[in-house]
C-alpha cells in the first residue's frame, strides 16, 4: 500500500449531503460527516499517520486492483485480482429523501468473493476533528462504537443473524486502544461487510438488508439519470460528470461545493493548498448552465433558491460588496481560515488549510455570473420573484457605484488588487442581463443608469483591456499578461467570436497558454499572485478553450482538444482542478468547475457540429441565445 496514493487513484461516493473518497487499494482516506464542510473522520490523504482511514483489502496474497462504477450509478466497485481468487469491495451511500436534511448518514461497504478464496481484512481507524480529538472504542459481536466528545460513529457488521463470529470464521481484534480489525476468509459466492453510520448503535445487518439498500441506491441513480435530456456524442463522459456534480450538491439547500476535499495541492510540496468545501457564487452560477443544459431544472431551481436567499440577506454593501464570493453550504459566511499544523499534508504539501480567507475578497465578476444565471433561468421559466428583484436592483445600484475598482479577480490572487479585465467585462454582463430582465418583464428599475454604466464598462474594456502590441485582450490594465478567463468573452456575448480583436486574442492564447491542448490560466511568473511555486494547466480553462475554438469556427481543432482532454480523466472519468506536466491530477478532487465546464463544452460543441461552424446561438453557456 502506498503511503499516499495518486490523487487520481480515487472514486467518489456520497449521499447528497456528504461524500467519501475511495482509493484503488480499498481505502477510504477522506470522509467528513455529517456535511461536506464538517471536520474529517478519515483523512489519511492529508496525513498518512494521523488522519485516519477505513480500509478493506485482501491479506496474505499478491493482487492487482481495478476500479469501476456500476453503470448508470454512483456505486463504486474496487476489484482485487489474484491467482487464488477475485474479490470485490462495493461502496455506496444510501440517499435519504432529497429535499430534507437527514441526520442519518450511512456508508455501506460490501466485500464479496467472485472466484476462488480470499482472506480479507477490514481495518477501521477513525480520527475525529482532523485528527485533533481522541476517541473511545466499544466492541461487540454486532459491531463497534467510536465516541469522541459527543460525536458517535457506529460500525455494524454484515453477517448472518444468530451466528457467532467463530461460526462465521471471523476474527475481531482491537488494535491499540481505539482501532479495530476484522478478518474473514471468504469463498466464491460469500459476502461480508461493514456499515458505517453517523450516530445510532451497531447491529447485525443481514446480507438481504444490504442488498435492498444496494438496489434502492441503484434505482435512485437510474431514475435521476433518466431525467437527462443529453443525447450527444459524448454520452459517457457527460453522464459521469453530471453524476459527479450531483454528488457535490448539498440537497437540503441546493448549494454545490467547489470540491468535496480540502488541502490537496496544486503543486506537490507547494503551498497552494486550499479548502474547497464551500459554495462559490461563481462556480455554482456556471453550474446552472450545465444543469439546465442537461434538463435538470429542479436542481437549477434549488440552487437559484439558495442564491435568492443570499441576495435577500445581502446588506447595502461594504468594501467587499453586498455578496460574499463564497458561503458555507447552509448559507452562513463564517469561513475563517486556519492551518492544521499537525498534518504533514499530501506528500509533504503544507500548510494544510481549512476555512478560506479568500471569502473576504472583492471579486467583481461574481455579479456578472450571478445575473447571467438568473437571466438564463428566467429564459427557462424560472423567474425571480418580487423580493428577489428588489435585491437585484439594490445589488446593481452598488455595482454602478463600484465596478471601476481594482479587485482580487477570478483566481483569488493574494498579491494585491488590480484592474482585472475579467472583473470589468463581467460587470458589463451583470448590467446587460439586468437590463434585459427589466425590459422583458416590465420590472421597475433605473434602466437608464444601468445602460449608461454598461456602455462605460464596454468602452473601458475595449480601450484599456486591449493591448495593441500584443493584439490581445490582457489580464489587467497596464500589463501584457494573457489570462484564460477571458475565453468567456465570446461565450457571454461581450465580443463576437469572429471579431478580429477576438480571433487574434485566441491565437495569442494558443501560442502562450496552450500546451498540447491543455490550457494554463495565466503565467504566474509574468503576473505574480503572492504565492510561491508553480501550478499545472487548469482543466476548466481547457474546456473554455474548446468552446471558444468552436464558436470561432475551428471545429476540428475544438473536437481534437476535447477528445485529448478526455484522456486526462482518471480511470473513472473524474477530474481534479489541474493537470500536471506528466498528466497527473492536481488540486482538490473531484472539481465541480472542471465537470460543469466539460458538460458545457460538450453540449456547445455538439450544437456547433450540428448547426454549422461559428453559429453563435448556443444551447448553453450563454444566456444571449
Amino acid at each position: 500500500m502506498q503511503r499516499y496514493p495518486d490523487i487520481a487513484d480515487h472514486g467518489l461516493i456520497g449521499d447528497l449531503q456528504t461524500s467519501a473518497l475511495v482509493s484503488t487499494d480499498g481505502t477510504i482516506d477522506w470522509f467528513c460527516c455529517p456535511r461536506f464542510d464538517s471536520p474529517s473522520i478519515f483523512a489519511s490523504l492529508l496525513d498518512a499517520d494521523k488522519g485516519g482511514r477505513f480500509r478493506i483489502a485482501p491479506v496474505d496474497t499478491k493482487y492487482v486492483t481495478k476500479q469501476m462504477y456500476v453503470p448508470g450509478s454512483a456505486i463504486l466497485v474496487t476489484r482485487f485480482l489474484a491467482e487464488d481468487g477475485v474479490a470485490e469491495v462495493v461502496d455506496f451511500m444510501p440517499i435519504s429523501h432529497e429535499s430534507q436534511r437527514s441526520e442519518r448518514h450511512r456508508l455501506v461497504r460490501i466485500v464479496r468473493v467472485v472466484r476462488g478464496e480470499m482472506r480479507v481484512a477490514m481495518d477501521v481507524q477513525p480520527r475525529f476533528d482532523y485528527g485533533r480529538k481522541q476517541h473511545q472504542l466499544d466492541m461487540s459481536d454486532d459491531g463497534f462504537t467510536f465516541r469522541s466528545d459527543g460525536e458517535v460513529v457506529t460500525i455494524s457488521r454484515v453477517a448472518v443473524p444468530g451466528r457467532s463470529t467463530q461460526e462465521e470464521g471471523t476474527s475481531i481484534e482491537r488494535i491499540g486502544d481505539s482501532d479495530v480489525r476484522v478478518v474473514k476468509v471468504l469463498s466464491a459466492g460469500e459476502i461480508a461487510g461493514l456499515v458505517l453510520e453517523w450516530g445510532g448503535r451497531p447491529k447485525c445487518v443481514a446480507p438481504e438488508e444490504v442488498q435492498d439498500l444496494y438496489r434502492d441506491t441503484a434505482a435512485w441513480w437510474s431514475r435521476w439519470l433518466g431525467r437527462s435530456t443529453y443525447h450527444g456524442r459524448w454520452q459517457e463522459m457527460v453522464t459521469r460528470s453530471a453524476m459527479t456534480l450531483k454528488l457535490m450538491q448539498y440537497a437540503p439547500t441546493g448549494a454545490i461545493v467547489a470540491a468535496p476535499t480540502a488541502g490537496l495541492p496544486e503543486q506537490v510540496g507547494g503551498e497552494r493548498n486550499w479548502d474547497y468545501r464551500f459554495t462559490w457564487i461563481r462556480d455554482s452560477s456556471f453550474s446552472i448552465y450545465a444543469l439546465l443544459g442537461l434538463g435538470y431544472v429542479e436542481e437549477a431551481a434549488s440552487f437559484l433558491g439558495w442564491l435568492r436567499d443570499r441576495l435577500t440577506e445581502a446588506g447595502p454593501g461594504d468594501g467587499a460588496g453586498p455578496l460574499k464570493i463564497m458561503y458555507r453550504i447552509d448559507g452562513s459566511s463564517d469561513l475563517k481560515e486556519e492551518t492544521l499544523d499537525h498534518f504533514e499534508g499530501y506528500r509533504g504539501s503544507s500548510p494544510v488549510r481549512i476555512g478560506n480567507d479568500a471569502s473576504s475578497q472583492l471579486q467583481l465578476d461574481i455579479y456578472g455570473e450571478a445575473m447571467d444565471s438568473i437571466h438564463l433561468a428566467d429564459q427557462r421559466g424560472l423567474q425571480i420573484g418580487y423580493e428577489g428583484w428588489l435585491k437585484v436592483t439594490d445589488m446593481l445600484g452598488w455595482l454602478c457605484d463600484n465596478w471601476d475598482r481594482p479587485d482580487e479577480g477570478i483566481w483569488e490572487t493574494r498579491g494585491g488588487r488590480k484592474d482585472f479585465t475579467y472583473g470589468r467585462f463581467m460587470s458589463w454582463v451583470a448590467l446587460d442581463r439586468a437590463i434585459r430582465l427589466a425590459e422583458e418583464h416590465g420590472k421597475p428599475a433605473d434602466v437608464d443608469r444601468w445602460r449608461r454604466e454598461r456602455d462605460r464598462v464596454y468602452q473601458q474594456v475595449m480601450q484599456r483591456g486591449w493591448h495593441a502590441q500584443k493584439k490581445a485582450f490582457v489580464q489587467s490594465y497596464d500589463t501584457d499578461t494573457l489570462d484564460a478567463s477571458l475565453l468567456l468573452m465570446p461565450l457571454l456575448g461581450f465580443v463576437s467570436p469572429m471579431e478580429p480583436r477576438w480571433t487574434s486574442t485566441l491565437d495569442a492564447m494558443g501560442k502562450k497558454l496552450v500546451s498540447d491542448s491543455l490550457v494554463y490560466r495565466y503565467d504566474p511568473e509574468a503576473s505574480p499572485d503572492g504565492l510561491r511555486g508553480s501550478e499545472g494547466t487548469f482543466s476548466l480553462c481547457t474546456f473554455f478553450y474548446v468552446d471558444a475554438l468552436a464558436r470561432s469556427g475551428r471545429l476540428d481543432e475544438a473536437r481534437l482538444t476535447l477528445e485529448k482532454m478526455f484522456t486526462y480523466a482518471n480511470h473513472l472519468g473524474l477530474y481534479s482542478e489541474e493537470i500536471g506536466l506528466t498528466g497527473e491530477q492536481l488540486g482538490n478532487f473531484p472539481q465541480a468547475f472542471s465537470h460543469l465546464a466539460l458538460i458545457n463544452a460538450a453540449i456547445n460543441l455538439d450544437y456547433q457540429l450540428d448547426h454549422g461552424a461559428g453559429n453563435v446561438a448556443a444551447v448553453v453557456g450563454s444566456s444571449i441565445g
